[in-house]
């Protein structure tokens, strides 16, 4: 036997889906290529510890004539009794997985007990080791940063701000990036952020959350445990700031949003164009960064030190992205193939009703025969009850049927008109239509502007998108046209 080929995904664990591993997922093209005919693994959990998809993956490849070894295991998929090897194999192989988890938390919750650190660092602490446990340490100039970031938004400074001003100084955040708003708030609820970290106080809470694999997609998803499996220590050594600066930005969080605070429930997306388009300097996401502006998300959020941003205003930039969405909506292109979409529509309802006009005048048939069979009947014997009921049933279906057939279809021409007309109408009044629901309208526009960007040129704000025509390149300045040429739309705001 010659190895044509190795697969090999060395530190990825066998939990992690054999599609989402690099050498898994060639093993699987290949296999699917049919470019080899045998596979030698160690053992059936080198292709994964989970037993439902170890039991998906083996089926696939063995449908596809392909030979499984297993060395360690003695797996070998021409042996008889096969089916059930595997799925002891897989039982085990799961197992396995559940017990290592289960003996690492416990691991972790004795070196909680012991006074050690389990889990990521917390900006302002680094890790050190201690006796027979990893312990923390604070870090001065970072403790400073973490106190001066408290006194700030006590006083009154927002987050971008603090962020902003973060970046300015050239301060790496926890992460070694750059500050964001996220970072300082987190999560009131979840205890996440600087602003809501209790170990600044020397509380050490751990246990707080978990991380389940989604069935579905094989991906981890972090969950929230319930406060009552929260575990806290009590770590004085740690603290940071102080009771007055821990109690003054809990006040000022617990404050409405509009005087100053953060509580109450943020409002969903109000524009509709906000975070479907990208900064042309940094790449983030353009939002809505004030009641009139479009503005680069990571210059609001991190400041000017971080991306020096693009600005135009939402009024404008909504009036011309929509001017171009009903531009290609009514292109002779566009209207063709909505022409060619109802006529086959037309053509499948035409289908549908001539059937249904055979049944009916089959049903009809059918019922005339009836008819005359129960009027022959009472002639015969006389009328009772059953006969009387019968034949007004029949009677009854007969009449109702006889009425749906005078039915005739509408004339496909006038359809097809009346169709076009009320599109015509719903793409003039494309903002009206559009401004009922924005949720589900941000998700139509994303697929109309496709990849749009917000760049600063020539002393304006452009907004380059694809518009569907390769060979157009329009770009209006005030309403100008400032040039053509074979390159995406472009917009002057």
């Amino acid at each position: 036997m010659r190895v044509s080929f190795s697969y090999r995904d060395e530190g990825v664990s066998g939990s992690t889906p054999v599609s989402g591993r690099a050498g898994g997922a060639r093993l699987l093209t290949d296999a699917l290529a049919g470019r080899f005919e045998a596979l030698i693994v160690e053992g059936l959990d080198r292709l994964s510890r989970d037993q439902v998809e170890q039991e998906r993956i083996v089926r696939r490849l063995e449908h596809r004539g392909i030979q499984i070894i297993g060395v360690a295991d003695g797996y070998d998929s021409e042996a008889s009794g096969k089916k059930i090897h595997r799925t002891m194999r897989g039982l085990i192989n799961e197992i396995y997985l559940d017990d290592l988890r289960h003996k690492t938390h416990r691991g972790q919750a004795g070196q909680l007990a012991r006074g050690g650190h389990v889990g990521g660092l917390s900006f302002g602490y680094r890790a050190v080791p201690g006796e027979g446990v990893q312990r923390l340490e604070i870090v001065p100039e970072e403790a400073a940063t973490v106190r001066w970031i408290f006194d700030q938004y006590a006083s009154g400074w927002s987050c971008q701000r603090i962020a902003a001003e973060l970046n300015r100084q050239g301060i790496k955040s926890g992460r070694g990036g750059t500050w964001a708003v996220s970072a300082l708030y987190g999560s009131p609820a979840k205890g996440s952020g600087v602003l809501n970290n209790e170990l600044y106080i020397g509380r050490y809470i751990w246990n707080r959350s978990q991380w389940v694999k989604d069935p579905d997609t094989g991906k981890r998803t972090r969950l929230d445990r319930p406060r009552e499996e929260w575990q806290i220590a009590e770590r004085p050594e740690l603290r940071i700031v102080s009771d007055q600066q821990w109690a003054a930005v809990r006040a000022r969080m617990g404050r409405p949003t509009g005087e100053g605070g953060s509580s109450g429930r943020g409002k969903a997306p109000q524009t509709l164009f906000g975070g479907l388009m990208r900064c042309g300097r940094c790449g983030g996401p353009v939002i809505a960064t004030s009641g009139r502006h479009y503005g680069c998300a990571n210059r609001k959020d991190r400041g000017e030190a971080v991306c020096s941003g693009v600005t135009a205003k939402r009024e404008t930039v909504d009036f011309r992205l929509l001017a171009s969405i009903r531009e290609e909506l009514m292109s002779p292109a566009a209207l063709a193939e909505l022409q060619d979409n109802v006529r086959e529509i037309l053509a499948q309802v035409r289908q549908e009703r001539a059937g249904k006009a055979r049944a009916l005048r089959e049903r009809l048939a059918q019922l005339d025969g009836e008819v005359q069979r129960l009027v022959d009947a009472v002639a015969a014997v006389g009328i009772s009850p059953a006969l009387q009921a019968r034949l007004e049933s029949a009677e009854a279906e007969r009449a109702a049927l006889a009425a749906e057939q005078s039915v005739t279809d509408d004339n496909a021409a006038a359809q097809l008109v009346d169709t076009i007309q009320r599109y015509r109408k719903l793409v003039a009044d494309l903002d009206v239509e559009l401004g009922k629901d924005i949720a589900r309208a941000r998700e139509l526009v994303r697929r109309l502007i496709g990849p749009a960007v917000m760049v600063a040129r020539e002393g304006q704000v452009w907004v380059e998108m694809e518009t569907g025509q390769a060979a157009l390149a329009v770009g209006l300045s005030l309403g100008m046209v400032a040039g053509a040429g074979f390159e995406p739309a472009t917009f002057g705001l």
